[in-house]
Formats: C-alpha cells, sequence, structure tokens
C-alpha cells in the first residue's frame, strides 16, 4: 500500500512539474517588434558599410547581436503595396494592390497581428499606417462614396473617418494604436501614462514626429511587458517633408547637402528611438526575450539628380537618404528601389551573422508566427526563416521572388535577375557578379532570359489584374530608365 502511494505521489508530482512547464512555456514565447522605416536608402546603416557619415550606433549594435540580410527586399519600390505585402505575407498583387490608389488593404486579407492575437499575443501598432483608404483612391472612393468630389489637383480629401475606422488597426487586429505621421495622430494611448482611452479619439501632438512616435512606442511596452507581445512600428522618416531638431542636426556639422543633413538627423532619431526601446527592454527585463526585425519598405527618392532643393520645398523629391551602390531608386525595380537594409536580431537569434541569399519582407509573417509557435500558413507567400537562419548550409528560402510595380515587372531567381519595363524594355543581370545592376546580359544568356520571363508569366497569372503589363511606360518611368539604363 506504502508503495502505491509512493507510486501515486510520484505521478502527481511528474504531472504538476509537466503541466507547470507546460504553462510556463506560454509565456516564453518572445515578444515581436518590427520597425520599419520609411523611404531609407540601402547604404543608411553603418553596418552596411557603403557611407562613413551616417551614425547608427544602436541599430549597429543590434545587427551585431544578430543576422544582417545582405539580399534583403520589398516587395514593392512604393509605401502601400510594401506594407501591404509585408502585413499579410503574400504578395499584394494577389488582392490587387499594385499601388498607393488601389487601396485600402482589402477587408478578406488577415493581417500579422490578427495573427498573433489569436496565437495570445497584444498587439500594438505606432506611427504611419497607410492601410485605410486615402485621398488617391479614386476607385474604392467612387464605389463607396459616390457624392465625393476631387479637388483641383483630383484628390479627394475630406473621407469621413466613419468610412476610415474598418481599415484603421484597431479594426486589423491591434489592439494598442498610435497612428500617424506628423502631430496629429488616431489613437487609445495615452502618452502621459501608461492608461488606455475608453475609446480611440483623435489627438494634437506638439513635437518632433520620430520622438513622439518612440514615446508611444515606450508606452505600449510599459503597458505589456508582463506578456507577450507584437509592436509594429512604422517611423514616418526619413520620408518627407523633412523636420529634425537641433539635437540631431548638430551631430552632423560641415559642408553637406542640406537635404542630407536632414536625413541624417532624421535617421539618427530613428536609431535614439530604438536604443530608447532597447535600454527599455533590458530595464523591463524583457530583452533577452524580444526579437526585433528591422527594415525599410523601399529604397529612397533621389530625383535622379539628388537635387538639394530648400527643406521646405514641397517639390523635394529627394529625402536625403542613398541607395548606394545600387542602381536606381524609389518606384524603380531595380535594385536601388527594392532592395532595402534588413535585419533579425535577439531571443535565440544566431548572433553577429550575415546572410547573403535573397530573402524577402513577405518572410516577416511567417518568421512571426513560427516564433510565435504557430503552425504554417500555406496562403501566406513568405517563408519562415528560422531554419535558414540555424543553418547557413540549408537552401535558399526562395527560389523564385517576384515583382510587378506600374508597367515593369521582374522576378529573381538565384543569381539571375530578369527585369522587363513596359513591352520595349527587357534587362537580365547577374547579380552575385554584377550587383549594381552595370551589364545587362540579356543577349548574352537568351535561354536564362527566356524561362525568367516565363516564370513571370506564370506567376502573373496569379494576379488581380492577370498579366505582365503591355502598356507604354509611363512618364517618369520613361525619365527613370533614360538616365539610369541607357548608359547601360
Amino acid at each position: 500500500m506504502k508503495i502505491e502511494i509512493a507510486i501515486k505521489t510520484i505521478l502527481l508530482c511528474l504531472t504538476a512539474i509537466i503541466t507547470s512547464i507546460a504553462e510556463g512555456q506560454q509565456y516564453k514565447k518572445p515578444n515581436i517588434i518590427v520597425v520599419l522605416a520609411d523611404d531609407l536608402g540601402y547604404a543608411d546603416l553603418g553596418q552596411q558599410g557603403y557611407v562613413n557619415d551616417v551614425q547608427t550606433p544602436h541599430l549597429d549594435s543590434l545587427i551585431g547581436n544578430g543576422i544582417r540580410f545582405t539580399n534583403g527586399y520589398v516587395t514593392a519600390p512604393q509605401c502601400a503595396p510594401s506594407r501591404a505585402g509585408l502585413l499579410t505575407g503574400r504578395y499584394q498583387q494577389r488582392f490587387g494592390l499594385d499601388e498607393i490608389p488601389h487601396g485600402p488593404l482589402p477587408l478578406e486579407e488577415i493581417t500579422l497581428a490578427n495573427r498573433l492575437r489569436k496565437a495570445g499575443y497584444r498587439t500594438g501598432m505606432v506611427g504611419k499606417w497607410h492601410m485605410e483608404p486615402n485621398e488617391v483612391c479614386e476607385k474604392w472612393i467612387k464605389s463607396n462614396i459616390p457624392d465625393a468630389v476631387p479637388n483641383k489637383q483630383g484628390r479627394y480629401t475630406n473621407i469621413p473617418m466613419a468610412k476610415k475606422l474598418p481599415f484603421m488597426p484597431e479594426a486589423r487586429g491591434f489592439d494598442e494604436f498610435f497612428t500617424g505621421e506628423m502631430n496629429n495622430y488616431w489613437s487609445n494611448l495615452n502618452l502621459t501614462d501608461t492608461t488606455l482611452s475608453p475609446v480611440a479619439k483623435g489627438i494634437h501632438q506638439p513635437g518632433f514626429r520620430i520622438d513622439i512616435q518612440t514615446l508611444a512606442a515606450s508606452q505600449f511596452i510599459k503597458r505589456n511587458k508582463d506578456k507577450p507581445f507584437f509592436l509594429y512600428l512604422p517611423y514616418y522618416g526619413p520620408h518627407v517633408p523633412l523636420e529634425a531638431t537641433e539635437k540631431y542636426l548638430k551631430r552632423f556639422p560641415g559642408s553637406m547637402p542640406e537635404r542630407r543633413r536632414y536625413a541624417l538627423a532624421m535617421i539618427a532619431a530613428i536609431d535614439d528611438g530604438v536604443g530608447q526601446l532597447c535600454s527599455l527592454l533590458k530595464a523591463e527585463g524583457i530583452s533577452e526575450n524580444t526579437v526585433i526585425i528591422f527594415t525599410s519598405d523601399n529604397g529612397a527618392p533621389l530625383g535622379m539628380t539628388m537635387a538639394d532643393v530648400p527643406i521646405n520645398d514641397a517639390k523635394g523629391i529627394w529625402d536625403g537618404s542613398l541607395n548606394t551602390p545600387l542602381l536606381g531608386e524609389k518606384g524603380m525595380l531595380s535594385e536601388g528601389g527594392i532592395k532595402v537594409p534588413f535585419f533579425i536580431s535577439g531571443a535565440t537569434i544566431p548572433k553577429g551573422k550575415i546572410y547573403q541569399k535573397p530573402v524577402s519582407t513577405l518572410d516577416i509573417a511567417p518568421t512571426c508566427l513560427a516564433l510565435a509557435g504557430e503552425p504554417a500558413d500555406p496562403i501566406l507567400d513568405g517563408t519562415n526563416l528560422l531554419p535558414y537562419l540555424s543553418n547557413f548550409k540549408k537552401g535558399a528560402p526562395h527560389t523564385e521572388i517576384f515583382w510587378r510595380f506600374w508597367t515593369q515587372t521582374a522576378v529573381r531567381s538565384g543569381n539571375y535577375k530578369y527585369l522587363q519595363a513596359g513591352k520595349d524594355k527587357a534587362f537580365l543581370y547577374d547579380l552575385d557578379n554584377d550587383p549594381n545592376e552595370k551589364n545587362n546580359i540579356i543577349n548574352k544568356k537568351p535561354r536564362i532570359a527566356k524561362k525568367l520571363y516565363e516564370s513571370l508569366q506564370k506567376w502573373t497569372k496569379q494576379l488581380t489584374p492577370v498579366g505582365i503589363p503591355q502598356q507604354a511606360l509611363r512618364t517618369q518611368e520613361v525619365n527613370w530608365y533614360n538616365f539610369y539604363f541607357d548608359k547601360n
């Protein structure tokens, strides 16, 4: 009898231990922070190693404790479609969001926040959203606000908030949000304490926008430090309009284009902001259980000549950031438009590594789901990167990565990239040997070009609308391709 009691006692103890471990595991899900810069060029992190004027010590430190991707790509060279791809883990062309006027993000699409909230995460969003209907979404506006009247510039500037609400963060999986770009925000977060407003409201917050967004992100972390959280932090910088405070500007004395000085100041503010968040994570004792992913939504807009027009000139295109050494800029499917700074750091991520195989911002969603212990979803176009990061000898995450924007389409397969612009311009590059796209080898490798074109055809048949664009280049595209490619 005593033996039986002893055995039962041991079994009960083992059961209690196993249950305790199982319950503990659910709280060991890593916190996840995705930081997205806006129009940040490929050169502008110190660890990229291409320029010596940028100051990003905090981001560089994170890179040193994580993995930097040298071939990290976005899904579009423009903000709204790029963000739609990141947030859904699906090529945005599948649901017809090829460019900004094709917005908003369809309500049928499931966001990463939806998925992580279902997995037990507290979800937060701070900064630029751009997934709601905006003033250039003409097709949506005509269908949903038929009596809307455009202004002289053809923009619909008075979309009622009630019409926007189904597309705002709170309706797309985010529990807490501080949504805005400059000084006006839609929020249920308070900046003065860690309480939540019972209802969302519009607020005006004076100050420098990057610092405001850092403060809101800090409040979210303080509120949710004791539970798994997901924070999506799309800073509005260094996108125009350029602005900065003397605190940041004075770090960059000397002779340089003034737009470059302001970009460096805004990038430094983002870096300081990430540094403050890292210090907060450490102070709260959760830094070792937090993963940080950083990237940009597309390459920098250069205006071709990087004209240093006055900071307050609304016609200024160059945001001061640099795509060095890549060809092209925002809006183009050349490397300068779609190849961006990209790293992942923290928790169980290998430290101090460089990963050279092509990856995509499509991979952020499935990788975050894997970190959360969630199963893969075959509807996603991205790949869980974790197995590849723990074993660099494993095959590439993607056999092909695709793009379609305006009249341009492109595909990268291995070291080759095929790019078609309109009906008449086609290019093939060996990116391993020619990463800056200087030598068009389409006439030397016609079989490879044909194979990649056929892959593009197959992929575009799955999209909305279907097909490779056959119309003539847009005026802006003509200017770009004449400027950048006719020399090749």
